[in-house]
């Protein structure tokens, strides 16, 4: 059974979203969940019937998100590094934090390491689409400066992901441009596609509006500009959210329809709402480390628990090991 270590103390509100979150997904699915953090704060918020069932890795020292990234590999007491170290040791198969996602990041690329022949891990994230499957845009700011040949090894790894996680033969990937045209892009775009060109699923140069499109499996950019993408994305759900309700309670018609329309509203919410997904893998290291939103709420928690579950399951690390060599071996040759 597959066991997830949870880094209770990392979110804005403490401890007791998390193990909600953690416990709630145990109603839905069978795996081995390990607390790490403070036990006396964690097992008060334990219901007695799951007590059995949850264990806890008591430590009390917890990296703030005032503090430096690289602090953490100090701290080899905090709960993030405990966590991390239970998947380096084989105790745990991934580890879920809404901690600090830069420490979270450094522990699990200098303690878990990196995948065989990847020169950089990157953060993926599930990007919502006219239908109902999400696209995946990486790197969203695991890497600020990133060089050609890392972006095409994120557009392996991302594909990779895609085939595993939603069933795909051959996934779509593009590169985000400031246009489609093969002339399009800065420099390292362009060295970039020449890379990736004749690279099974590679469809060119992609603008924006193809992460929303559903015409795109895969997005590719370096993590200044795909953390950028996320929270404006973030922003403008949030503002379309609050101006449909703020329309909505001015005129009673529009009331009226609204309550005929909950459906709608409510399907829309679950496709712009950062909680159905969960978090944000790291794709590219051994093991899995899943990054959560600090404000995770149990549903947020919970999501990033199935996506660490399901990330192990599919055995996505050893088809990205194969698919790097077979890039490398291109390029060499």
């Amino acid at each position: 059974m597959v066991k997830i270590a949870i880094d209770a103390m990392g979110g804005d509100f403490g401890p007791e979203p998390i193990v909600k979150g953690c416990v709630q997904a145990l109603k839905q699915k069978r795996f081995i969940p390990i607390l790490v953090g403070k036990k006396d704060e964690i097992l008060p918020l334990l219901p007695r019937s799951y007590r059995d069932k949850i264990s806890i890795v008591d430590t009390d020292d917890v990296i703030s998100m005032s503090d430096a990234a690289t602090d953490a590999v100090k701290r080899k007491e905090s709960t993030i590094y405990v966590a991390m170290e239970l998947v380096r040791n084989g105790e745990a198969d991934g580890v879920v934090s809404a901690g600090h996602s830069g420490a979270t990041m450094t522990l699990a690329t200098l303690r878990l390491g990196r995948l065989t022949g990847v020169l950089r891990p990157a953060l993926a994230s599930l990007m919502p689409t006219k239908s109902k499957r999400r696209s995946i845009l990486m790197d969203v700011g695991a890497n600020v400066d990133s060089k050609p040949e890392h972006l095409a090894q994120f557009a392996i790894m991302g594909g990779c992901y895609a085939e595993d996680l939603f069933k795909i033969d051959t996934p779509s990937i593009g590169l985000l441009a400031n246009g489609e045209e093969d002339s399009k892009g800065n420099e390292v775009t362009k060295a970039t596609f020449k890379i990736l060109q004749g690279y099974k699923g590679f469809k060119g140069n992609v603008e924006g509006g193809d992460i929303f499109n559903a015409s795109t499996d895969v997005i590719v950019c370096d993590g200044f500009v795909g953390n950028l993408v996320l929270k404006s994305s973030e922003g403008v759900a949030s503002t379309v959210s609050g101006l449909i309700k703020e329309y909505i309670r001015k005129s009673p018609i529009s009331i009226t329809g609204a309550l005929l329309m909950r459906k709608v509203f409510k399907l829309l919410k679950k496709q712009i709402d950062y909680e159905e997904v969960g978090g944000a893998p790291l794709i590219g290291i051994k093991g899995c480390a899943i990054v959560s939103h600090g404000k995770s709420g149990p549903k947020a928690i919970k999501n990033a628990i199935f996506q660490a579950i399901n990330y192990t399951e599919t055995g996505v690390n050893e088809h990205i090991i194969s698919r790097i060599a077979a890039l490398n071996e291109k390029q060499s040759s």
